[in-house]
């Protein structure tokens, strides 16, 4: 994990503010969805991007019933 140098304090409702220099370094805008996750001590922000309901995969997905299922998920799901 890298450093960037940025410290910020928490408000009281548990909020911080990113900098607008890391927003735009990761490409992250006003109204977008930020997945949160846990590794050992620490909290990871990542700009939320839907992945395959089975194997949590990112490519070649579709939509069914509102769950995204990968191409190669559909293909084992068809062979059964």
């Amino acid at each position: 994990m890298k450093s960037t140098g940025i410290v910020r304090k928490i408000d009281a409702l548990g909020r911080i503010v990113l900098p607008i220099e890391l927003r735009k370094h990761m490409d992250i805008a006003t109204g977008d969805d930020i997945e949160i996750f846990v590794e050992g001590n620490s909290i990871i922000l990542e700009k939320y991007s839907p992945a395959c309901i089975f194997c949590f995969g990112k490519a070649d997905l579709a939509d069914y019933e509102g769950k995204c299922v990968c191409k190669e998920c559909r293909e084992k799901l068809a062979s059964i």
